[in-house]
């Protein structure tokens, strides 16, 4: 069973940088993809991006790639979302997640989620 950990979430205030991590167990460095997804209070679960075994980066959220990257530590298994000038709508739980292969289809694992809020 693949196990997924997110961390970093907090409360950070307007304009401010985040970044998050999502800590997988060995079976995730070479065949899956990651991504990060997030869900807004009464909203539903929004795909933000991905990255594939080869490293190929994805981005599903046009209006927050410029904001958002997603990295990738195989030494360390964890992945990464740094997200920068932080808004109020960004405060979601966000989550990671793990597929065999490339970033599109169904997602197999996923995390417990972590908390960010943005707010002064």
């Amino acid at each position: 069973q693949l196990q997924l950990v997110e961390s970093g979430g907090t409360l950070v205030q307007p304009g401010g940088s985040l970044r998050l991590s999502c800590a997988a167990s060995k079976f995730t460095r070479n065949d899956y993809a990651i991504g990060w997804f997030r869900q807004a209070p009464g909203k539903g679960r929004v795909g933000l991006s991905c990255i594939d075994k080869s490293g190929t980066r994805i981005n599903f959220a046009d209006a927050e790639k410029e904001r958002f990257t997603i990295t990738r530590d195989r030494a360390n298994d964890l992945v990464y979302l740094q997200m920068n000038s932080l808004k109020s709508e960004d405060t979601a739980v966000y989550y990671c997640a793990a597929r065999r292969g490339s970033c599109y289809g169904s997602w197999t694992y996923w995390g417990q989620g972590t908390q960010v809020t943005v707010s002064s």
